[in-house]
C-alpha cells in the first residue's frame, strides 16, 4: 500500500501517490508550449492543449455536439437522457453533476469560501470570484471576431454573437416575439402576465425589471451618479448618458434597414419600423404603434388627468396641455398674485397663448363627450411625447 505522509491517504498504485502529492506541494512539472500555463498530470495538460488546436475527439451521437474532453460528452448525454444521478439530501433537488450538487448544498449552508481581496464580497463558486475580479481589474478576455467589442464574460459574449447572426433561439409562447437570450423573454413574458416582482420599500410602486427599481430608488435618495462632460447634466443610469452625449456629438448610431432614416436612440428605431411592418404591439381593443400613445388612450376609460397646476385647481390629461396651460394668461395672472416673476418670452405672446389654452381646453372636453375612440389620433396631436421620432 502506498500511503501519503503529509494526508495519510492510500493509493494502490505508486504512480498515483506521485501525482497526489503535487497537490500538497504545488509542483506543476507538464506546461503548455503555446500558453505556458502548467498542469500537474500530462492527461491534463493533453486535454488543456485542444483549446489551442480546437480538437474535439468526443462527439454526441444523439445530436452533432462535440467536445474536447470526454467527461464533457458524459454531461451532456444527461440533456437527452434527463438524467440526474446527485441529489440532495437536504431536500430534494436532483443535478446531473456533483459540482451542481456541491455549489446547491451551500445555499443550505451558507458556505462562501471564495471572497475577494480588493472589496471582500464572498461567493460559493471560484468562478464567479474570478468573474467578479474583472470588475476591479476591467479585464475583458472575451473578444467578437466579427467587430472589436469584447465582454468580461464567455455568456455575454455569446449572447452578442447574436446580433452578427440575427440568431433569436427564445421566443414567447403567448406571442410571435422571440430573442437572442432567456433574460430577456423572462422579462417580455410580463407583459403579457403583468407581473411586477420588483417593489420599492419607499413607496407602493412595483416594476417588471430589477434594473427598473434601482433607477426608481435614486428618486428617493436624488442621487444621479452619472455627469455630462459636456454640459452640467447628471442623470440616474448611465445609458441615459450615454444617449445624452448623442445631443453633442450629433451621433446617430441606428439605422433603418428599410429606408435611409437614422436615430439616437435603438427604441426610436424599434418604433420606427413599426411604420414599414405596420406592428401594433399595444392594445386595449384598439391597436398602437407605441406604448406611450396606449397610456394616453386608457385615460379615455379612467378620464384620469394626471397633470396637475400646482397653483391653481386645473387638471389636464395630457402633460402638453398643461404645459400651454401654465403659458394662459389666467395662469400668469395668478403667479403675479403669487409674487412669481414672469418671463418676458412667455409675456410677449401671453394673448396667442391664452387662445390656444382655450382651444384645447374645449378640445380635450370634445374627445371625451364626442368620439373617445378618436384619442388615438388626437393624442399625438397634442402630446408631443407620443409623436414617432
Amino acid at each position: 500500500m502506498n500511503t501519503c505522509d503529509i494526508c495519510k491517504k492510500n493509493f494502490k498504485l505508486k504512480s498515483h501517490l506521485v501525482v497526489h502529492r503535487r497537490i500538497h506541494t504545488g509542483e506543476k512539472p507538464y506546461s503548455c508550449d503555446q500558453c505556458g500555463k502548467s498542469f500537474s498530470e500530462n492527461g491534463v495538460l493533453n486535454k488543456h492543449k485542444r483549446t489551442h488546436t480546437g480538437e474535439k475527439p468526443y462527439s454526441c451521437d444523439q445530436c452533432e455536439k462535440a467536445f474536447a474532453r470526454k467527461d464533457k460528452l458524459t454531461l451532456h448525454k444527461r440533456i437527452h437522457t434527463g438524467e440526474k444521478p446527485f441529489s440532495c439530501e437536504q431536500c430534494e433537488k436532483t443535478f446531473k453533476d456533483s459540482g451542481a450538487l456541491t455549489e446547491h448544498k451551500m445555499i443550505h449552508t451558507g458556505d462562501k469560501p471564495y471572497s475577494c481581496d480588493q472589496c471582500g464580497k464572498a461567493f460559493s463558486k471560484n468562478s464567479r470570484l474570478t468573474r467578479h475580479k474583472r470588475i476591479h481589474t476591467g479585464e475583458k478576455p472575451y473578444s467578437c471576431d466579427k467587430c472589436e467589442k469584447s465582454f468580461s464574460q464567455n455568456s455575454a459574449l455569446k449572447v452578442h454573437k447574436r446580433i452578427h447572426t440575427e440568431d433569436k433561439p427564445y421566443s414567447c409562447d403567448q406571442c410571435e416575439k422571440s430573442f437572442s437570450d432567456k433574460s430577456t423573454l423572462v422579462q417580455h413574458k410580463r407583459i403579457h402576465t403583468g407581473e411586477k416582482p420588483f417593489s420599492c420599500d419607499q413607496c407602493e410602486k412595483t416594476f417588471n425589471q430589477g434594473s427598473n427599481l434601482t433607477r426608481h430608488k435614486m428618486i428617493h435618495t436624488g442621487e444621479k451618479p452619472y455627469s455630462c462632460d459636456q454640459c452640467e447634466k447628471t442623470f440616474y443610469d448611465k445609458s441615459t448618458l450615454v444617449q445624452h452625449k448623442r445631443i453633442h456629438t450629433g451621433e446617430r448610431p441606428f439605422s433603418c434597414d428599410q429606408c435611409e432614416k437614422t436615430f439616437n436612440q435603438g427604441s426610436h428605431l424599434t418604433r420606427h419600423k413599426r411604420i414599414h411592418t405596420s406592428e401594433k404591439p399595444y392594445s386595449c381593443g384598439v391597436s398602437f404603434t407605441n406604448n406611450r400613445i396606449l397610456t394616453n388612450h386608457k385615460r379615455v376609460h379612467t378620464r384620469e388627468k394626471p397633470y396637475s397646476c400646482k397653483l391653481c385647481d386645473k387638471h389636464y390629461t395630457f402633460s402638453s396641455l398643461l404645459s400651454t396651460h401654465k403659458k394662459s394668461v389666467k395662469h400668469l395672472e395668478m403667479m403675479n398674485s403669487h409674487n412669481d416673476t414672469v418671463p418676458p418670452s412667455v409675456s410677449i405672446s401671453l394673448i396667442k397663448c391664452e387662445e390656444v389654452y382655450i382651444k384645447e381646453e374645449i378640445k380635450e372636453e370634445e374627445i371625451f363627450e364626442e368620439n373617445p375612440l378618436s384619442i388615438q389620433i388626437t393624442a399625438d396631436n397634442i402630446d408631443p411625447l407620443s409623436i414617432e421620432m
